[in-house]
């Protein structure tokens, strides 16, 4: 049906093959270069396993691409997401969910995620592909979010952005916290 995300895995599945095809890079050596174990690796190719946030952000930065370059779905002319649907990823680390709404191209190399979060643990992010930089404006809570060396808390409105190369966190300071979350890259 037009508009309707394809299953988060079989987009994955399909994303990782390719990208690693696209490389030339074995899958022991990804594997080596993300850290990931070869099993999961495997997994993730077959379009099974629960890859988190931070498996897929490695792969993605063993590979030299962006995260959403292994999310994203098909593009169609026309598409929908509706609150709540798309391709959600959670974290290993924290009650943090990011749904891809819209990846970069060749010609506008920006993705664009809603990112929710709820008070606990700190999301604590790597860095990602040199030179990408981070933009975040939240839409509801309140989050404190920047890179280690210096983070600010934020609410409904406000807009914060940093160096994403470096490593940086996200933490929900109330229930419901959710913002939108633009990733430039070089």
């Amino acid at each position: 049906m037009p508009g309707e995300p394809a299953a988060p895995l079989t987009s994955i599945a399909a994303a990782l093959r390719r990208e690693r095809e696209r490389s030339g890079v074995p899958l022991t050596e990804l594997a080596a270069r993300a850290g990931v174990a070869e099993s999961t690796l495997l997994e993730l190719e077959a379009g099974s396993g629960n890859p988190s946030v931070e498996t897929l952000w490695a792969i993605g930065v063993a590979l030299g691409v962006p995260f959403s370059r292994l999310v994203e779905p098909t593009a169609d002319d026309f598409r929908v997401i509706r609150a709540g649907q798309g391709p959600r990823v959670g974290s290993e680390q924290a009650d943090f969910t990011g749904t891809l709404l819209s990846a970069g191209t060749s010609q506008a190399r920006r993705d664009i995620y809603l990112i929710e979060l709820e008070p606990g643990a700190v999301r604590e992010a790597d860095g990602h592909t040199p030179h990408s930089v981070e933009h975040v404006v939240v839409a509801a809570g309140r989050l404190r979010v920047g890179p280690e060396t210096g983070v600010v808390d934020l609410g409904p409105g406000d807009y914060a952005t940093f160096a994403g190369d470096t490593p940086h966190r996200y933490e929900a300071l109330v229930p419901g916290t959710f913002a939108v979350l633009v990733m430039e890259h070089p």
